[in-house]
């Protein structure tokens, strides 16, 4: 019967009369985990919704049948086709569920096909909220350089003072719309592969290093010391080389821009011999500064697109809104956790946690 599910695209389980996991594809165990044969069919989804349509069909004249979707196809008789959102692979899946019986010959029991539509929801979410999002971050330098063309065309058509200004406000407007569009399409490409996992190993004790050796210049140039701990050898895990450095160079330069008030960057890596939102061992990598800190009522939304504390400060630093957002979803390909910390006038604390791979070298 594996052979069988194996043909099929999508993930897809199959139970026998009694609800008990028989047989599964590939996609199913990288969707629900591996050791799901001769598990209680509830045990693996725990959907209402799915779990009634796999006792329906098993079982059609002991209970009424589901109540048909209008959003969806009717299905064919004897068989129930589904809306359901749950939890697996460590994210929240809105899926169309088909059950159905097993095919004549293979004896009494049901298939369950599983079709992820969450990408789909989430794109369209996506561009509902580009749209949005940009049309109001690009209208503001877009009206200002507008109207220093107006003027420099106009009354200051002769005043070579105001003409340099106005160039240099320009130049700089233009620098952030072009920061702008780049931290957006990089938030486009994260976002495209954040369902795939990393399958290459990396040394995540090397990139951090190779984040602090890019950055020094920056944190010398604004008179902090950027201290570390824990860096030295290697540890091996799965992840992104590319996309990692991207978290820490956005995390160390957040601390650099909104820490100089303090003397110091310090970054730290250690081992958590269990995780509890990992289910198991991990490498936690905390950036800390001694800056202003951040109010406690902001923490939640600082991972939300074009969210900022102090929107003028933020603008006057270069930010456009998009670093934490890009550091939250490669975050979330790697199949780890965000958590920020901050107390007011004592700095804040950004800590990226990642589940373990390999042992440490």
């Amino acid at each position: 019967m594996t052979g069988f599910l194996d043909g099929v695209p999508v993930p897809m389980l199959a139970v026998d009369h009694t609800a008990r996991v028989v047989a599964v594809n590939g996609q199913a165990q990288a969707l629900f985990g591996k050791d799901l044969v001769n598990r209680p069919f509830v045990t693996v989804l725990r959907q209402p919704g799915v779990v009634q349509a796999v006792d329906w069909v098993l079982n059609p004249d002991a209970m009424p049948a589901p109540a048909p979707d209008p959003a969806l196809p009717t299905p064919p008789e004897g068989v129930v086709t589904l809306r359901a959102q749950f939890g697996a692979d460590g994210r929240d899946i809105l899926a169309e569920v088909t059950v159905a019986p097993l095919p004549s010959g293979m004896g009494r029991g049901a298939t369950i096909a599983v079709v992820d539509r969450s990408v789909a929801e989430e794109a369209e979410q996506m561009r509902r909220d580009f749209v949005a999002n940009v049309s109001h971050e690009l209208k503001t330098p877009l009206t200002a350089m507008i109207g220093f063309i107006e003027t420099l065309r106009g009354p200051a058509r002769d005043d070579a003072r105001a003409r340099d200004r106005f160039l240099d406000i320009m130049e700089r407007e233009a620098g952030r719309m072009n920061r702008l569009i780049s931290d957006l399409l990089s938030l486009s490409r994260v976002q495209a592969e954040e369902r795939r996992r990393p399958s290459k190993q990396i040394d995540l004790a090397g990139v951090i290093r190779g984040g602090v050796t890019m950055m020094a210049p920056r944190a010398e140039t604004a008179g902090l010391r950027i201290v570390t701990e824990g860096l030295e050898g290697s540890v091996r895990l799965p992840g992104d080389a590319d996309q990692l450095t991207q978290v820490f160079q956005n995390l160390i330069e957040n601390a650099i821009k909104y820490g100089a008030g303090g003397a110091e960057v310090r970054i730290t890596m250690t081992r958590i011999a269990h995780e509890p939102l990992l289910r198991g061992p991990g490498w936690a990598v905390t950036v800390a500064d001694q800056g202003e800190g951040i109010e406690e009522q902001h923490l939640p939304r600082l991972t939300e697109r074009f969210y900022r504390v102090d929107t003028h400060r933020a603008r006057a630093q270069g930010g456009t809104g998009l670093g934490l957002s890009i550091v939250k979803h490669i975050v979330n390909r790697h199949r780890g956790r965000l958590r920020i910390e901050s107390t007011r006038g004592a700095g804040s604390r950004f800590t990226v946690i990642l589940p373990e791979g390999l042992a440490r070298g």
